[in-house]
């Protein structure tokens, strides 16, 4: 009954746009896959993708010998930039400054179980700047228990991806070492941060990506968006704040809150 009470108490909170207490639910699940399984559970009852598999996701690791974790994401909450968050509902309003990759062919269980860490620059035909805001829907936030956090759609509120360009990371991939990024949130200073992704490589996460994915959802179309993780950590807005993410060489994302 833990993933089904899980997925009741996100589901309502959603219904209400109204934070959960994790409290009760702190140990109801036992490990990453029942985690997993609330995600689908949540997608179904939502009617997420009723049209087929995800075509977008977020993918991240804290170090390549950390365990990567995966969610795919409610294709009504990834925007083209420039974008205006509106009414969509958000309490926190973290952020997240990314590159997303995106799939040039297609992906099936087979092919994904071939591939390794690193081996998967080719498939990958072009990349954008994005932004991430990072929702929690429980009321402790991200002090919430990990399990409960990665059920949650690993935090995720919307999407928003600039514009695409067109790349070869196999022959051709940025020194990702010396890739800056810069972030401004409001009428703060821009922050500057140089080669900061955690795994000194978006695209390194792919195979563990593409392994998860057509394991639950099947063969993943070429078009399918991931999105990396954080090069600034995470970051807070505030409603009425407008968020610049630039990566130079790459492009740019917009997002008014």
């Amino acid at each position: 009954m833990s993933v089904e009470a899980v997925t009741h108490t996100l589901l309502q909170a959603r219904a209400q746009a109204e934070l959960a207490d994790a409290l009760p639910l702190a140990d109801s699940l036992s490990g990453p896959e029942q985690a997993y399984a609330v995600q689908e559970a949540v997608a179904r009852q939502l009617d997420w993708f009723a049209e087929g598999v995800p075509r977008a996701w977020k993918s991240g690791g804290l170090a390549r010998g950390a365990a990567m974790s995966h969610a795919p994401l409610p294709p009504a909450g990834v925007w083209p930039s420039p974008a205006r968050a509106g009414g969509w509902p958000l309490h926190t309003r973290g952020i997240e400054a990314e590159i997303a990759l995106r799939l040039g062919q297609e992906v099936s269980v087979a092919k994904a179980w071939q591939l390794a860490p690193g081996d998967c620059a080719g498939l990958v035909d072009a990349m954008a700047v994005s932004i991430e805001v990072v929702e929690s829907r429980w009321l402790q936030q991200f002090a919430a228990p990990p399990l409960l956090l990665m059920a949650d759609q690993l935090c995720h509120g919307a999407l928003v991806l600039g514009e695409w360009q067109p790349c070869d990371l196999r022959h051709a991939a940025p020194d990702w070492t010396q890739q800056v990024c810069r972030m401004r949130i409001g009428n703060g200073e821009a922050s500057v941060h140089t080669g900061t992704h955690s795994l000194a490589d978006p695209a390194w996460l792919l195979s563990d990506w593409l392994r998860h994915a057509t394991m639950q959802y099947g063969t993943l179309a070429a078009g399918t968006v991931v999105t990396t993780g954080s090069w600034v950590g995470l970051a807070r807005a505030q409603a009425g704040d407008t968020v610049h993410v630039q990566f130079d060489g790459i492009g740019e994302a917009w997002l008014q809150l």
